[in-house]
C-alpha cells in the first residue's frame, strides 16, 4: 500500500502570521517562526517537514492563500 507525503510550501510574503495553520495542523508541522517578512509579520515555517501527511487542512483554513500542499506518494516495496 502505498503512503502519501505531504510537502508544504509557505508563500512567506503573503503570510500574516494569523496561527490558524499552525492550529489545524495534525502532525505539528508548522510553527510561526521568529524570523518577520517585508511587512513585519511573523511567518509560518516547516518545523518537521517529514511528518506532513498531506491533509491539506493548514491550506484549508489560511484566509490569505499563503500555502501550497503537494501530496506524494511513497511505495513501500
Amino acid at each position: 500500500m502505498a503512503k502519501i507525503k505531504g510537502i508544504v510550501v509557505v508563500n512567506t510574503e503573503r503570510c500574516k502570521g494569523c496561527d490558524l495553520c499552525v492550529v489545524a495542523c495534525p502532525t505539528n508541522v508548522l510553527i510561526l517562526g521568529k524570523e518577520v517578512n517585508t511587512k513585519g509579520y511573523n511567518y509560518a515555517q516547516i518545523l518537521h517537514p517529514d511528518d506532513c501527511i498531506g491533509c491539506a487542512n493548514c491550506g484549508y483554513v489560511c484566509p490569505d492563500g499563503c500555502l501550497t500542499i503537494y501530496k506524494q506518494k511513497i511505495n513501500h516495496g
